[in-house]
């Protein structure tokens, strides 16, 4: 199928990749989860964009040049261990604040509209230089050599791998409007559940940093 072998176990394979807990799928769950659906699909709407990118740039050479030039690999790593530690700190400090508000039985209001849902989605994204190694290794296990078009294999499996991260991530959306409803009656446990997944992204910041060593 255009070059394409072992389709389903391709598909198993992106499945069980996706459903392992990441930055992307963390913060997509924790938008949801304090802010509700609406902005959980703007968080997607960024994160299927950055993955886009990613995948268009691993299909047109990006990986093969990081692999060439071992600097740059370093030095977007470290810049996305900066940003994943930045989400970090801020979720708990957000934790932190909802803590001290736990007793407080006024309803929080938040200025939504300047949280940057989309922006903040799109960098997270984008800040993941190991996804390009990552497409291009997984990828080209699926590519038959004497692929006509290889370029449009990859192509398909790219699109393949992005429906079902849509699809995920729609299901972690709805989930999110469940929690939120949820912690609005335990403050305490919204709270924690916030300061767990900023400790979480910053050990995913410290875990980038470290394989640059």
């Amino acid at each position: 199928m255009n070059g394409i072998i072992d389709l389903y176990q391709y598909i198993a394979g992106v499945i069980a990749v996706i459903l392992v807990p990441g930055p992307n799928s963390l913060y997509c769950l924790s938008v949801a989860g304090q802010y509700g659906a609406r902005n959980a699909y703007r968080v997607i709407a960024g994160i299927i964009l950055g993955d886009s990118i990613l995948i268009l740039s691993t299909i047109f050479g990006a990986g093969a040049l990081m692999r060439a030039y071992p600097p740059i690999f370093h030095v977007i790593k470290l810049a996305g261990g900066l940003y994943l530690a930045w989400l970090g700190y801020n979720l708990l400090k957000g934790g932190w604040l909802a803590w001290q508000t736990r007793r407080n039985t006024q309803p929080v209001t938040q200025k939504v509209q300047t949280q940057h849902f989309f922006q903040r989605a799109l960098t997270l994204s984008l800040m993941n230089p190991k996804a390009i190694i990552f497409f291009l290794s997984f990828f080209t296990q699926f590519v038959r050599d004497d692929a006509p078009n290889p370029v449009w294999s990859l192509f398909i499996l790219g699109f393949i791998l992005q429906c079902i991260s849509f699809t995920y991530l729609n299901v972690l959306a709805f989930a999110g409007g469940r929690l939120i409803r949820f912690f609005a009656h335990s403050r305490a446990l919204a709270a924690l559940g916030m300061a767990l997944v900023g400790l979480l992204f910053i050990g995913f910041a410290v875990k980038l940093w470290m394989t640059t060593l």
